[in-house]
């Protein structure tokens, strides 16, 4: 049913688009999702309180209330606090909104009511984009946009609306970063690689970082695999960076949106140069840096105390991202990180001897290999590192997991993992790292394997999986036997057919030489 409703939304949000650009259009329709919502939670708390207050069998009752009484009781901004519900002033209601739409003005009052919810809101200082009035859609779709919007029905409940509101903007998220192309993707990691973090890094309470947070999506998959694993949403504290300011503004409204308390820094800003969380240090780091970047340095890093392995090469920032994650764990803590597969084996500038440096710290705990096509916006293969500050099982070993041939294809340009794959690779790291209940660790060739220190120094530390896990055993059949024989033997009657031919060949050519033999 959601699914049908999400479908048909985009389809006509993206026909009201008509030929604007979709990186400035996305800001329009989830910057109206998002206020949609916060106006409607704000509505059905109202309307519940009323409920409570005039209710004598609830605590809230309000004996003897006249309704002017009641009326300004609704207004105690603690009853909204206490819910993680925004305060909504009454200009800014979706209603006034609506009501308003096919206004020629409508740009600006959509402005104006965000100014005046920022300033009700300390939380979202500076986070609601006010670009309404100054957009480019020709006549009346903004409006149409507005009628569209008012269609979401986020209903009575405020959880069953979070709930609905979060799965839409979600999937406006994916939908926008396919209409953009290459640069949509850099702020939206694909939900099945999200999901394989997650599950492996089970982020169950304590404090959840990701440096480089796009949109917030590791955020939001963290706070479903708490609440499918029975926990509290309140167990996790949230902690980002993100240096794009209109992707800052989508991961605070994306959290915002859930009910997830968050702190994404003061402002927009560089993570190695401006560093929002110095003295962060996290139970769980979860982040997909962007791959190879070339012009992150900047020579205030020179000694900076994150270089604990090597100083990494000005040219690619992939080490840097690496070491600053470890600087910011625990001493218990873990980290999961996406990167290209070239983080695996490259000993340029300074590279190799700072991979070399981590696995013999033995910093380094899980190394996943993933399929090509699982990213909207690059053919480049990534892989999975799995970081922990110290081992308490498994000293001196690397679980490598080939998961390349494991994908499904969603469409013609890309593929993803199933549940069922995430489970499976979940399932590998938690028995070899000998937790409760995962069962007992084997290695399985083709797919994984643990290997000790000494053997990844003889591969001269490259960790890429394929060479640790060996090739999956297939299993012979006499079918298959028979066919393989038949195969092999007109392969060798083909090339001893062609043999003969040589032979005659060089001896016309020796005979014709006055060589005969």
């Amino acid at each position: 049913m959601l699914e049908d409703i999400k479908k048909t939304l985009w389809a006509t949000a993206d026909k009201l688009r008509a030929n604007m650009d979709a990186a400035e259009y996305k800001h329009l329709v989830l910057g109206l999702i998002f206020v949609k919502y916060i106006s409607d939670t704000f509505a059905a708390r109202r309307a519940e309180l009323t409920t409570r207050l005039t209710n004598p069998a609830d605590e809230y009752f309000f004996a003897n209330a006249t309704p002017a009484d009641l009326e300004q009781e609704l207004e105690d901004r603690d009853y909204y606090k206490e819910v993680n519900v925004f305060w909504v002033p009454e200009p800014a209601r979706w209603e006034s909104l609506r009501a308003a739409a096919k206004q020629p003005d409508i740009g600006k009052r959509i402005d104006e009511a965000l100014t005046l919810i920022e300033t009700e809101n300390a939380k979202l200082k500076g986070i609601l984009d006010k670009r309404y009035a100054r957009a480019q859609l020709p006549d009346g779709k903004l409006g149409e946009l507005v009628d569209l919007v008012s269609t979401i029905g986020f209903g009575d409940n405020p959880s069953t609306a979070r709930d609905i509101l979060g799965q839409v903007y979600e999937y406006f998220l994916g939908m926008f970063a396919s209409a953009e192309g290459k640069r949509g993707g850099q702020f939206y990691t694909p939900a099945s690689i999200v999901k394989t973090l997650v599950a492996v890094l089970s982020p169950h309470s304590g404090q959840v970082y990701d440096p480089c947070c796009g949109s917030g999506g590791m955020f939001v998959q963290s706070e479903k695999f708490i609440e499918a694993h029975g926990g509290k949403l309140g167990d996790v504290s949230i902690y980002g960076q993100e240096a794009n300011p209109t992707t800052w503004r989508l991961a605070a409204m994306n959290l915002a949106i859930r009910g997830i308390d968050f702190n994404l820094g003061r402002e927009p800003g560089d993570t190695f140069t401006r560093n929002q969380h110095a003295d962060l240090r996290a139970d769980f780091i979860l982040a997909n840096p962007p791959f190879n970047i070339s012009d992150w340095w900047h020579g205030s890093l020179t000694g900076d105390p994150r270089w604990v392995y090597g100083d990494p090469p000005q040219g690619n920032a992939n080490y840097a991202w690496l070491q600053h994650m470890l600087h910011h764990l625990k001493p218990t803590g873990r980290a999961g990180i996406v990167l290209a597969n070239g983080s695996m084996s490259s000993s340029q500038n300074n590279e190799g001897t700072i991979r070399a440096a981590m696995v013999d710290a033995d910093v380094v705990e899980v190394m996943v290999a993933l399929p090509g096509q699982l990213f909207f916006n690059t053919q480049i293969p990534a892989c999975l590192w799995f970081l922990v500050k110290k081992k308490t099982h498994r000293k001196g070993e690397v679980l490598f997991v080939d998961a390349r041939k494991l994908a499904t294809m969603i469409s013609r340009v890309q593929s993803e993992f199933t549940d069922e794959v995430i489970e499976r690779i979940a399932k590998t790291v938690a028995a070899w790292r000998g937790e409760p209940d995962a069962g007992e660790y084997q290695d399985i060739a083709g797919f994984c394997r643990s290997v000790k220190l000494a053997e990844i120094a003889q591969h001269g530390h490259v960790l890429t999986p394929g060479r640790y896990v060996g090739a999956e055993e297939v299993e012979d059949n006499d079918e298959d036997f028979a066919s393989k024989m038949q195969q092999l033997t007109e392969k060798l009657g083909e090339q001893m057919a062609k043999g003969a031919e040589l032979d005659s060949l060089i001896r016309q050519k020796l005979g014709g030489l006055g060589y005969e033999f």
